[in-house]
């Protein structure tokens, strides 16, 4: 399978961030990654595909999204005519926001918002329409210190907005655990190393100090999905990125990933990404492929 192009992006090592705002007619450079972030809108988009990580989306007519660093990425044409699309793009290093600096107090929300977009963020409508002014503005500021200030707001407005989704699964995007519950990150540790294997309940409640009923409601408080369902996302995640990064066949994937029958893999897969694993991979080799 060919391999996922590693960008080389204009950003200087002299400069905070990199911005280009063009217009454009088609889409036509295959997913790529680069280590830096990637704020990207695109205006008249309605049709076409994103692709981030392990995630396909169809875009109406606006599209804002944040993708953190080393993450696949791409919008291809799919079903959006050849039209005026305006684009604008901004790349910046996460080395700006130091360790020291992202702990303090005021850096909760934007020190989130970075952390999220390891597994890439897309923005609802709300939100577009709310920076919109702001991405605009900042395009036409000067170049210096405003323009950065300016680019900061934007993520600071972005970083307190609920109105988002993340894109990749963790298991794809090798995300780092981050929840503030002891227990659940050790289950979570504990589920990422064994996942190709026989995952018990039991094991995890005594893990969490916790029978298994009573773990089995606070997994599901915590998280937001049961216990099942969040194994089964991380082994699709796996299988995903074993479908986009090697050759092996979708019956070997599926019993390294921890599924006992390819059928129940096969539906699993296509329940949570929209199509079958072949379809999948289909795509993503189209991706690759684009110019």
């Amino acid at each position: 399978m060919s391999k996922i192009i590693t960008e080389i992006t204009p950003l200087s090592e002299k400069d905070c961030f990199y911005l280009i705002d063009r217009r454009k007619t088609e889409f036509d450079y295959p997913i790529h990654r680069h280590d830096e972030l990637e704020l990207n809108f695109v205006a008249n988009c309605a049709g076409a595909r994103r692709v981030v990580g392990d995630s396909m989306e169809v875009l109406g007519s606006y599209d804002l999204v944040l993708v953190g660093g080393g993450l696949e990425h791409a919008w291809e044409q799919y079903n959006c005519p050849r039209q005026e699309m305006r684009e604008i793009t901004v790349q910046f290093s996460p080395s700006l926001f130091s360790e020291e600096l992202m702990q303090k107090n005021q850096m909760g929300t934007l020190r989130d918002l970075l952390s999220r977009a390891a597994k890439g963020i897309a923005f609802d409508m709300a939100v577009i329409l709310r920076v919109y002014g702001m991405l605009d503005e900042l395009t036409r500021s000067q170049p210096g210190f405003l323009r950065w200030l300016k680019l900061l707001e934007i993520l600071y407005h972005l970083s307190t907005a609920p109105e988002c989704h993340t894109l990749a699964s963790s298991s794809f995007a090798n995300a780092e655990l981050s929840h503030n519950s002891r227990r659940i990150r050790k289950v979570e540790e504990a589920i990422n190393r064994d996942y190709a294997g026989q995952i018990y309940l039991k094991d995890l409640a005594e893990l969490a100090g916790m029978t298994p009923t009573a773990f089995s409601r606070f997994f599901k408080t915590r998280t937001g999905t049961t216990l099942s369902e969040y194994i089964t996302n991380i082994r699709i995640g796996h299988a995903a990125r074993k479908l986009v990064d090697t050759t092996m066949t979708i019956a070997e994937i599926c019993y390294e990933c921890g599924f006992n029958n390819i059928s129940n893999f096969n539906r699993l897969f296509k329940k949570k990404k929209g199509c079958s694993p072949k379809t999948f991979r289909e795509n993503y080799l189209k991706t690759k492929l684009i110019i």
